[in-house]
């Protein structure tokens, strides 16, 4: 068993001192997996690397979670990410519709930001959509597109052979594309 997965179920536990001990071995691929979404935002995203993991880590601190092993946290981890930044996208759209104090005038900086949230909302409510069908598929999605995941890695995550990863990876990015699209 490795360390983190050792710190993991002794945070489990309730040991106070286990989080401490983990945050340090994680920290690296955590602020992978945060540049990751964040290179996806627009210049001067309210957010920065770190306070995105910061309220991804609070949320899961919320949760009651029985830890597994360091690819389920780092999962989750990112998975939390990706609900922060739909939070935010969310509430930047709600304030584009009237609730802004103040107008600033940078309309091409308004209207990237319009598209990418846009783009951000249309792709969570696809992502729903997909689960409904098929939740491996998007598993695949977040672990691939989000964590970085190889194909390789996410069979291993999910106990399934590589090629049904491939498979499921290639329906999904087809059926999400098309979802968004129309």
């Amino acid at each position: 068993m490795s360390e983190i997965t050792e710190f993991l179920r002794a945070w489990n536990e309730g040991d106070p001192k286990a989080l401490d001990k983990l945050m340090p071995l994680v920290d690296q691929e955590l602020r992978k997996i945060a540049h990751n979404y964040m290179r996806n935002e627009r210049p001067g995203h309210v957010l920065q690397t770190t306070a995105l993991i910061n309220e991804a880590l609070l949320k899961l601190i919320q949760e009651n979670i029985v830890w597994e092993n360091r690819k389920q946290f780092y999962f989750l981890c990112a998975k939390r990410m990706r609900q922060v930044l739909i939070d935010y996208a969310r509430k930047g759209s709600a304030v584009r519709r009237g609730n802004r104090a103040e107008q600033i005038d940078f309309e091409h900086v308004e209207n990237e930001t319009s598209r990418i949230n846009e783009e951000l909302v249309l792709l969570e409510e696809a992502m729903n959509e997909l689960a409904k069908i098929d939740e491996r598929k998007v598993i695949i999605v977040e672990c691939r597109f989000y964590i970085g995941l190889s194909l390789d890695e996410i069979a291993e995550l999910l106990g399934v052979s590589s090629t049904t990863v491939q498979r499921d990876w290639q329906f999904a990015k087809s059926w999400l594309k098309r979802e968004m699209s129309s």
